[in-house]
């Protein structure tokens, strides 16, 4: 059966301008880290697609090295693209990165200007597309100039393989190098992508929130819920089927401490008395600052993912809730 998309999507969703350009973004965009390679359900991943375009969603983020395996996510996606959204393209902006490990030999890592147009190129052809909307520079080269990097942006863009450019994982100081850099060269850098939670703040703590709003860039937080501590799958311990009990996660067991066990159940208690789920309060959280254009979240299964939209029935936070938060956030190990 095809797919007819819903009529209303675009009177559920929050879209918001990102930085000081002619594009806005829903508040919510869908990224596709985990959960839609090859070693997963091909029609879960369709349905969880849908189901983000049914509710106004427009940005779906992706990297080269996504999967297991990698290249896999692009792949998959290319194919519901084709059978399901084709004729929606153009209501969608699609991103895809380049900066970690995707091939062997000295050509496929970090930032030079060969490994950016190959895996740029690769990507189109995984996911059966003449550009993306954004292309992003994934993390910063300690060894490439940054000066060969963001002409390897600039010559993307104007190859007509992106629309524009963005960076992610560069900290302040470096990110406003690339902005400056960029900007002189005649392609602006429309967003960055940091990670960014209630427990991973260096994004003020560093000031790169201010460098963006500085510069008008936009913000587009990844891993916004801590990867999984920010729900409610940890207010009683470890559970047996979180990523900390799978050994090829990225959370440690050592990052599941008491502190932080006690932290997110008093948070918890916060976000009941706003009538929301711990994840919908930390997805708020970060949307109460209008500098945060979009926030991006996986999900496993569609029922996660509308559970996520309930976020923005409430982003407004009074100061009394405001200090409370942080006085949790300020508890520290002993």
């Amino acid at each position: 059966m095809s797919y007819l998309p819903n009529k209303d999507r675009y009177n559920k969703m929050q879209y918001r301008r990102c930085g000081k350009s002619g594009i806005k973004l829903s508040a919510i965009s869908l990224g596709l880290w985990h959960n839609f390679g090859h070693v997963d359900v091909l029609e879960n991943s369709r349905a969880i697609l849908r189901l983000a375009f049914d509710s106004g969603i427009t940005p779906f983020d992706l990297a080269n090295n996504y999967g297991p395996p990698p290249g896999s996510a692009e792949e998959n996606f290319g194919k519901i693209l084709k059978e399901d959204f084709a004729a929606h393209r153009d209501e969608m902006i699609i991103s895809s990165k380049a900066g970690y490990y995707m091939w062997e030999g000295p050509y496929g890592d970090w930032g030079s200007k060969k490994y950016l147009v190959s895996s740029l190129d690769q990507s189109l052809k995984r996911m059966g597309l003449d550009y993306v909307d954004i292309f992003y520079h994934h993390r910063p080269d300690p060894d490439t100039p940054l000066e060969e990097t963001m002409a390897a942006l600039d010559l993307i863009v104007r190859q007509g393989k992106a629309l524009y450019v963005g960076i992610s994982n560069y900290p302040a100081a470096e990110a406003a190098k690339a902005i400056e850099l960029l900007k002189k060269l005649g392609t602006p850098c429309l967003i960055h992508q940091p990670k960014y939670s209630m427990f991973v703040r260096w994004v003020e703590e560093g000031g790169l929130l201010d460098v963006l709003e500085k510069e008008g860039v936009g913000c587009i937080p990844f891993s916004p819920l801590a990867q999984g501590l920010l729900t409610n799958k940890y207010l009683k311990g470890i559970p047996a089927d979180s990523r900390v009990a799978k050994s090829h996660g990225f959370l440690k067991e050592a990052d599941v401490t008491e502190n932080r066990i006690n932290q997110i159940r008093q948070l918890n208690d916060i976000a009941v008395q706003r009538n929301q789920s711990l994840a919908q309060m930390a997805l708020a959280w970060l949307l109460k600052d209008n500098r945060v254009t979009s926030v991006l979240i996986g999900a496993s299964k569609p029922e996660q993912l509308a559970d996520s939209l309930l976020c923005l029935d409430n982003i407004v936070f009074s100061e009394s809730e405001l200090t409370a938060i942080e006085k949790i956030l300020k508890m520290s190990d002993v």
